[in-house]
Order: C-alpha cells, then sequence, then structure tokens
C-alpha cells in the first residue's frame, strides 16, 4: 500500500471538545483532500486521557511530514490549546485507507518494541489476530509504526515519543463495549488461552506499553454519547 498516516491528539479549550470535533469534521475534508490526504477517524476520550483531548487520524496518498499534516487537519481552529501530530507507517494493518465507522470502544495502545525483538512481535501480532477477533467480536484496526517525523519537541508521556527507544509503534482495536475489553483479558477454553499466551509474550518483548480507550465521533452506526471522562 503507497500511502502514509499521522497521529494527531489535540487539546480543546475546557468543554469545547464536541463543538471542535464537528467543526474539524465538516471543515477539514477540502483542507486535506487539497493536500493529498482524507480524515480517517476522530475519536473522544474514555479512560485513560482527559476529558478536553481529541485523537485524530489522517491518512494520506503519499509521505507526508507532521507539520503540513497537522496544519491541514487544524486550519485556523478555535479552541485548540495545544496539539501534537506524527507520523505513521502502517505494518500488518491498515492496508488501505478505509477509515473504521463502527462504533464501539477503541484502544489506543503504544509500543516501545527493541530493534531485534521486532520482528518476533508481528509475527505473534499476526499469529494472535485471527483468534482474538473470531472470540471476542473485535478488530484490529491497525498497527503502525511511528516514524519519530513530529511536531514538537519535548518528551510526549502519552505516545512515549522522544523518552522511549526502539521501535515505537500504535495498536488501534475496536472492541463492541468495555464489557467485551474485560471479557478479552480473561479467556475461556484453549483456544482463547492460546491467544491470550501470543499476545502475553507480545507485551513481553517491549521496553514499555501504554493505553488508553475512545470512543469514535467519526462513527456512521451510532452516536456515543455517555459521559466517560
Amino acid at each position: 500500500m503507497t500511502a502514509s498516516f499521522a497521529h494527531h491528539r489535540i487539546e480543546a479549550a475546557p468543554r469545547q471538545w464536541q463543538a471542535l470535533a464537528e467543526r474539524l469534521r465538516s471543515d477539514s475534508a477540502q483542507r486535506l483532500a487539497a493536500a493529498g490526504g482524507a480524515l480517517y477517524g476522530i475519536w473522544r476520550s474514555q479512560i485513560g486521557r482527559p476529558r478536553d483531548e481529541l485523537q485524530a487520524i489522517t491518512a494520506w496518498t503519499q509521505p507526508t511530514g507532521a507539520k503540513a499534516a497537522e496544519q491541514a487537519l487544524l486550519g485556523t481552529a478555535k479552541d485548540v490549546r495545544h496539539a501534537c501530530s506524527e507520523t505513521m507507517a502502517p505494518t500488518l494493518r491498515p492496508t488501505d485507507r478505509t477509515p473504521p465507522t463502527r462504533q464501539g470502544n477503541y484502544a489506543f495502545r503504544w509500543f516501545a518494541t527493541p530493534v531485534p525483538h521486532w520482528p518476533e512481535f508481528l509475527d505473534l501480532c499476526a499469529a494472535a489476530w485471527p483468534g482474538f477477533e473470531g472470540a471476542y467480536d473485535s478488530q484490529v484496526v491497525g498497527l503502525w509504526q511511528a516514524t519519530g517525523d513530529r511536531t514538537g519537541s519535548t518528551p510526549d508521556e502519552a505516545s512515549g515519543a522522544g523518552g522511549q527507544d526502539g521501535v515505537r509503534s500504535l495498536l488501534l482495536t475496536r472492541r463492541p463495549n468495555l464489557a467485551m475489553w474485560e471479557r478479552s483479558k480473561l479467556p475461556e477454553g484453549a483456544a482463547e488461552a492460546a491467544v491470550r499466551d501470543q499476545l502475553s509474550r507480545r507485551y513481553d518483548l517491549c521496553d514499555w506499553t501504554v493505553v488508553s480507550t475512545a470512543t469514535l465521533l467519526t462513527a456512521a452506526d451510532r452516536e456515543d454519547t455517555a459521559r466517560w471522562t
């Protein structure tokens, strides 16, 4: 696939996350298209990140720098207190730029993996994902490798940028709800136990990992109106 992606973390002014997300969703399409990009998704915080923080991913037909991607997404949007963006290269998934559209519990998990362990990390993902998706009505949206091209120069505790060595990657998974999050951590039967062993081995290979969850503001099926954070 000839495409690149950028992850964006956007801090809105207090209580303005929803209004900002709506403006980005409606106003950024033309700017992104003119620059060769498209909106892949916008998420709002559920667990683990501040209430007024949005996460977005943009998809690009050609390699695009983090600064240019951020400018195309945000434009002159008001109520943005801070933004940080980083470009990413897709690995095993996604295989195209088709965005996720189903509402659910989305886990943004960042890893920092020593370079010698990265091939095994990928092999474990490929082996575990079919069983994981089949058992838990869940989908692996993507696994991207961070390029290090980012806006800002200070260490980012949310992604490990500037503070973690090795291969940094972002794994984005969708579950239908938080109940399935818990269910996926408690295997039932030998097949599920084997999947959990593979995923546990993957975690053992990395030096650092952190996770937060979010719901999809650009979902096509239903809106999430719960108060999470």
